[in-house]
């Protein structure tokens, strides 16, 4: 399909807007947002995703009737599948598995084919997402595999839109832009514009911690990467489009930071954005509360946090990451999942009933309740539970939860040892903790392995 049907959507891509930060320390200077979460596609990677499949069809790489194929951390994917089935593409995505929930539904419903891929291995690994996306283009008739981390689109992109936007915006006024790389597009093609528009214009580096990319630019060495949770930006490698040479500074960001400042950029500002602009917003108050001097700085809001709601905005995930505080108690308290204490827990009355106990148990994505009674527990009630009670006849999700909980569920003292849970459990029981202050939370296996994934950081 040519360029000249151009779906009226398309158009909508770019020429976002730019909002000042007023309710944090911005030091002395003024820093500004673009807020490219409203793109139609929801994040700054629409204007490659146009500009990608746009060049190809000049080209004749791709042609009607075509597929195209991608590695993408979500956003990319998301950019090429909303270009690509306005234009009639069949769009085929290899997505990391640490990518949100949020962005696979969002990729499906929009008719991508989604492989889910390790996110644990690097270049070389056969299961590599880069690697196996290359694979995938080569076995499709009449693929285009757009290959974000080496297509010269990519940068041109920026270099022709985001960066004389952002001109036009700040009145040819801008003294510094802090910027995180993934496909290094952004700040690649924001280099070669502003070189020319304003030579002198710095750029700072967010980079998440375990990335190999802050390192390099302050060493030109690329060291051994870690890990992060932090999606969209950090490699493990220097892409081969990169363009580092106008930074002049970079911060490493660890999770907890980037995550706790897109949720306080929320709560203060009322802006929803990701992951990765919570570590972009963290290295520009930094930089910005380091200057002597007024500067005007320019961030970006990267995507827009609808995607991370069950990540970066759910205190329950956050806490099973060990991204949010709570106190430690140095026992089996520490194990639960959803303590009493901490409000988190999801509960049912004796008087509910068992399809009510089935819905909360679906709402929270758990597979057993407690039952509590003016404040007491006095029964628990799981799955097994349930299944016994209506399998033979689903009218009995109307009988009270009296009619299938365990009344007298074994606890144990909040003192006990792992290895008297670890029996608990192996006789397929959930474990009551519980003494005489009252009742503490429940612990799955689930709880107990995702504690000793925590001890491991």
């Amino acid at each position: 399909m040519s360029t000249s049907n151009r779906p009226a959507v398309l158009d909508l891509i770019g020429q976002t807007p730019l909002v000042e930060v007023t309710r944090f320390d911005t030091g002395p200077c003024r820093l500004f947002l673009k807020l490219e979460s409203q793109n139609p596609g929801g994040s700054i990677k629409d204007r490659i995703g146009l500009a990608m499949i746009e060049a190809a069809e000049k080209d004749g790489r791709l042609k009607p009737g075509g597929t195209v194929v991608e590695a993408t951390a979500g956003n990319t994917g998301l950019g090429l599948a909303l270009v690509s089935r306005a234009k009639g593409y069949r769009v085929v995505l290899v997505v990391p598995d640490k990518m949100s929930q949020e962005k696979v539904l969002h990729l499906k419903a929009m008719g991508a084919i989604v492989h889910l891929t390790r996110s644990d291995v690097g270049k070389g690994h056969p299961e590599y997402y880069q690697d196996m996306a290359a694979r995938l283009a080569g076995d499709i008739d009449g693929a285009f595999f757009a290959d974000q981390f080496n297509n010269p689109a990519n940068p041109w992109a920026h270099e022709t839109s985001t960066g004389p936007e952002i001109w036009a915006q700040m009145s040819h006024d801008v003294d510094a832009i802090v910027v995180g790389v993934g496909s290094a597009g952004t700040i690649s093609g924001l280099t070669r514009f502003f070189r020319t528009a304003q030579p002198d214009l710095r750029f700072v580096l967010a980079d998440p911690v375990g990335s190999v990319l802050a390192e390099y630019t302050r060493t030109g060495q690329v060291g051994v990467a870690g890990s992060w949770a932090v999606e969209g930006i950090g490699e493990d490698f220097v892409p081969a489009i990169a363009d580092l040479s106008a930074v002049v500074e970079a911060y490493s960001i660890g999770d907890e930071e980037s995550f706790a400042s897109a949720r306080e950029l929320l709560r203060r500002e009322g802006i929803l954005g990701g992951s990765s602009t919570g570590t972009l917003f963290s290295a520009a108050l930094r930089w910005c509360r380091a200057q002597t001097e007024p500067k005007r700085v320019v961030s970006f809001v990267c995507d827009t946090g609808t995607r991370y709601l069950s990540k970066v905005y759910d205190d329950q995930w956050m806490l099973d990451q060990g991204l949010l505080k709570r106190t430690v108690f140095g026992d089996l308290r520490d194990v639960i999942a959803r303590r009493a204490a901490d409000g988190n827990l999801v509960t049912v009355a004796p008087t509910d009933t068992l399809l009510a106990a089935f819905q909360r148990m679906k709402l929270a994505d758990v597979s057993q309740l407690p039952v509590i009674e003016d404040g007491r527990l006095v029964g628990v009630i799981d799955e097994s539970d349930l299944l016994l009670r209506v399998g033979a006849d689903a009218g009995r999700f109307h009988d009270l939860v009296t009619a299938g909980m365990t009344a007298s569920p074994e606890t144990l003292l909040p003192s006990a040892s792992i290895g008297r849970l670890e029996e608990v459990l192996d006789r397929g029981l959930v474990a009551i903790i519980a003494d005489d202050a009252g009742f503490h939370g429940l612990i799955t296996r689930s709880d107990l392995l995702n504690h000793l994934r925590r001890t491991l950081t």
